[in-house]
């Protein structure tokens, strides 16, 4: 199984981790993550901060070799079976699906703590570019600071000054 896929199309959640699992007697706990396109004005009643659209982009075959690299780092660094990932590009609307993480393990500490891992590391260090749009125009978007925080847990420094 392909454990990185970037795409335009939505992806089946429930189907991804059937076919991750597939076969792997050994694999005790499953953990995943999905990611969903959010419209900022519910968290703050301002109709300002409506995102209508996002528009993610990559540059194709770089974006699935940092992806890869997490991947292998995530894996010296916990002990679980397998890991997928799956990102969107292209534009989306509020409550889309925009990315999927999902780890196997024998025990459920490591598929945590493994798909907490590659989120975090995704969020600052994946070469994806976002734009949203809101009524006030388009703009591009950073990598928060609370996203650098969570990837300093790791003993990882963000690069994304």
């Amino acid at each position: 199984m392909e454990r990185v896929s970037i795409q335009l199309e939505d992806f089946d959640h429930a189907a991804e981790l059937v076919h991750l699992r597939e076969g792997d007697w050994r694999v005790g706990a499953v953990c995943s993550f999905v990611g969903t396109v959010r419209d900022t004005r519910a968290l703050t009643g301002v109709a300002s901060d409506e995102i209508q659209s996002m528009e993610l982009e990559h540059y194709p075959g770089m974006t699935e070799k940092a992806i890869e690299a997490m991947i292998d780092e995530a894996h010296r660094r916990f002990d679980f079976y397998a890991a997928r990932v799956v990102h969107r590009i292209g534009r989306l609307l509020p409550a889309d699906q925009i990315v999927l993480v999902a780890v196997t393990s024998a025990h459920r500490g490591e598929s945590f703590k493994a798909c907490e891992f590659l989120m975090d590391y995704l969020k600052t260090q994946a070469p994806f570019w976002k734009k949203e749009q809101t009524p006030q125009g388009a703009q591009w978007v950073d990598a928060r600071v609370s996203d650098d925080a969570a990837l300093a847990r790791w003993g990882i420094a963000a690069s994304n000054v």
